[in-house]
């Protein structure tokens, strides 16, 4: 029997014993299934120098959730990744879920002592680990309770030298030969049962776990396949950290689909740009930082994408200036946004055929608005204190919230955190924004990062907006420093273009004709680099601290 027949044959015996004709469980195994029974001789993950096939890469996945399922690793357990993107964690997001078990996807920029924290506090027994990264836990290896060590050479395959580990465990691909590439049924009998924990920054206490379920990342799968156009002929380029929120879910979509994945552990604008040209890359997703990354290092002034290239954006409002760079490459730029709790984006800014004639720079500039909820979880609001909707007017600001199939099912042993995020019957998300006319939303601001001067709000995304005009300005991002007479006000940090120069007082007066003069920044820093996460977020506390430092005020 082969490989997609024996996939096949689950569906008529084992896999769905005990369930109703009318139902099956939503997991995205079944996307991994789908794709082995259509497309097992297609070109599916590409990792360096290594290409393997549908067929080759799911007998890999059955082959590490027996092995794992043989060293007593099973339903209920934790396994984590600690690794750049590779085939490595591909496989994982499909094996540890066939055996029941959840994965605790770990930021690979994180410290040790984090690393330590969430191993502990999930209770990991594996750990597949990237070889590079085994410096992160040998400091704390014996006070974290791992039975097994899976050690993935990644650098290998891209042409650096295996370095030696820091760490004693298995070889992965010697781990890997103990176990069978037969399909077997998936150990899940509730599709509420948990797929995923994924912890948080933490940058204003311990990381919380967010649990997802095996029905909320099938679905935000299909979501993503819908609202990004993916076919089984687009190459998807992992610039996305798979880590992150599990790539937002394209690790079951791009797969779900048949479409071809192209791993790339760190993100250099030459590699980019290399393997969009040779692998005919069609999706990718990126910070509006990459995105800017991107356009200051495409290969020459003119450049253009060879062919149409998707590009999905999120973790900051993007500036419409980035939007319309990239738009001018050729893209077609799609603005997402969410959390975390919400499996990564839970709203989409729905294009409409209408705006398809407007000038490029109010194209961008409704681009750069949040939108609506995605296809499969449209349940968004924007309200004030008491749970009630603001006006739709685009100017009354509220906090965001959404509840639905996108939401986490809860905090990984915080019950208590469980409950105020979901006070009244709905996520809060700490974003706040407005509801515009059209039922579109707009973010202002995370509620940590609202500037108050003199009882006024100021938003600082709208502050940067203005700052992004500037031609001289490559990045920047606005916090509120303490003032005497107004409590706080406006401070820009700026990184200038290359070979570009403004002084901070040309910064400011361009900001005031701009804006209300007092939501214009009263000073200006210039900086060689803005403080980022690893998914691109500025570390907005981080530059507050100096500031702050002996006022009674958070530095969030």
């Amino acid at each position: 029997m082969t490989q997609a027949a024996a996939a096949r044959s689950l569906w008529d015996k084992d896999q769905w014993q005990g369930l109703p004709v009318h139902r099956s469980l939503l997991t995205p195994l079944m996307l991994l299934e789908r794709t082995l029974h259509v497309f097992p001789e297609k070109e599916g993950v590409v990792d360096g120098s290594l290409r393997l096939t549908y067929g080759q890469f799911a007998a890999r996945v059955y082959r590490l959730a027996s092995a794992l399922k043989r060293h007593g690793i099973g339903k209920g357990d934790r396994v984590a990744l600690l690794c750049r993107n590779s085939l490595e964690v591909l496989e994982a997001h499909f094996a540890v879920p066939q055996i029941g078990a959840a994965m605790v996807p770990i930021n690979v920029r994180l410290s040790t002592e984090e690393v330590a924290y969430i191993l502990q506090h999930s209770g990991a027994r594996a750990i597949v680990l990237d070889r590079e990264l085994a410096g992160l836990l040998a400091p704390v290896r014996d006070q974290v309770p791992l039975s097994l060590v899976l050690l993935a050479d990644i650098s290998s395959r891209h042409g650096q030298e295996p370095p030696d580990s820091a760490v004693e465990g298995v070889d992965y691909e010697e781990f890997l030969a103990e176990g069978s590439p037969d399909p077997f049924p998936y150990d899940v009998d509730d599709e509420e049962q948990v797929i995923s924990i994924n912890y948080t920054s933490g940058t204003t206490g311990r990381p919380k776990g967010v649990m997802y379920t095996h029905r909320g990342a099938y679905l935000n799968a299909l979501g993503e396949i819908i609202e990004t156009g993916l076919r089984p002929e687009s190459a998807y380029l992992w610039t996305l950290p798979m880590y992150h929120c599990n790539g937002w879910c394209f690790t079951w979509a791009v797969t779900g689909i048949g479409a071809k994945n192209v791993c790339l552990p760190k993100v250099e604008a030459a590699d980019v740009f290399r393997l969009i040209e040779q692998e005919g890359v069609s999706h990718f997703c990126g910070a509006p930082t990459v995105l800017i990354m991107l356009a200051q290092g495409r290969p020459h002034a003119e450049y253009r994408f060879p062919r149409p290239v998707t590009i999905v954006t999120a973790a900051a409002p993007p500036p419409p200036t980035i939007i319309q760079a990239m738009e001018e490459m050729g893209a077609r730029v799609i603005h997402v946004y969410g959390l975390t709790e919400t499996y990564g984006p839970h709203t989409v800014c729905e294009w409409k055929v209408e705006w398809d004639g407007l000038p490029l720079e109010q194209r961008a500039r409704l681009k750069a608005r949040q939108g609506v909820g995605y296809i499969h979880a449209p349940e968004l609001r924007v309200v004030d204190e008491e749970m009630r909707d603001v006006p739709p007017d685009g100017r009354t600001i509220g906090e965001v919230v959404m509840r639905g199939n996108n939401v986490m099912k809860g905090y990984y042993n915080d019950p208590e955190a469980t409950a105020k995020a979901f006070r009244g019957g709905w996520f809060h998300s700490g974003d706040l924004g407005v509801m515009h006319p059209d039922g579109y939303i707009e973010l202002m601001d995370r509620a940590k990062d609202i500037i108050i001067s003199g009882g006024e709000n100021i938003s600082s995304v709208e502050v940067e907006r203005a700052l992004y005009q500037h031609p001289a300005v490559l990045e920047c991002a606005v916090v509120g420093i303490p003032d005497e007479k107004w409590g706080e006000v406006p401070k820009a940090y700026v990184v200038l273009k290359p070979g570009a120069s403004a002084s901070p007082e040309e910064l400011i007066d361009f900001c005031r004709q701009r804006l209300a003069r007092f939501k214009a920044p009263k000073a200006v820093e210039l900086v060689a680099e803005l403080p980022k996460t690893s998914t691109g977020k500025v570390q907005k506390f981080k530059l507050r601290e100096k500031d702050w430092a002996g006022y009674e005020k958070r530095i969030h």
